[in-house]
């Protein structure tokens, strides 16, 4: 089991798409944005000096959306084991009703700093993201 990782995000005027929500490329930000701060708050000094994740795979069902000003709070986490150079991060948008209006299953593969080369995830790296 995995710790998880939480942080509101609130819909502003240029989030906001034709439809009166937030666009699709916004909640893709906001995915991205929760890992990163999840890796910055969690990770080890050292594997955050020497890796970074890029991702290879967003897969994202949408369940209800959220229009200007309404908050969402982002929770995320690590699911199951690393292949290789990827992990799987799971990441559920609930609105203010706590109902997931956006889920979100997004492969990240874990790169040295120095080379730029994929190198294989150990439990290590991930062991502070356990619960």
């Amino acid at each position: 089991m995995s710790a998880s990782f939480t942080q509101d995000f609130t819909a502003k005027h240029e989030h906001i798409d034709e439809l009166g929500h937030v666009n699709n490329t916004v909640w893709v930000r906001w995915i991205q944005d929760l890992a990163t701060a999840h890796w910055a708050d969690t990770a080890r000094p050292e594997d955050a000096e020497r890796f970074f994740w890029v991702v290879t795979r967003h897969e994202i069902d949408y369940r209800g959306n959220v229009s200007e000003g309404e908050t969402v709070t982002g929770e995320t986490w690590i699911e199951g084991e690393p292949r290789g150079a990827t992990s799987i991060r799971r990441v559920d948008f609930r609105n203010a009703a706590g109902k997931v209006i956006v889920s979100a299953a997004t492969t990240w593969a874990m790169l040295d700093r120095e080379s730029q080369r994929l190198v294989r995830v150990r439990e290590d790296v991930l062991a502070p993201f356990r619960a």
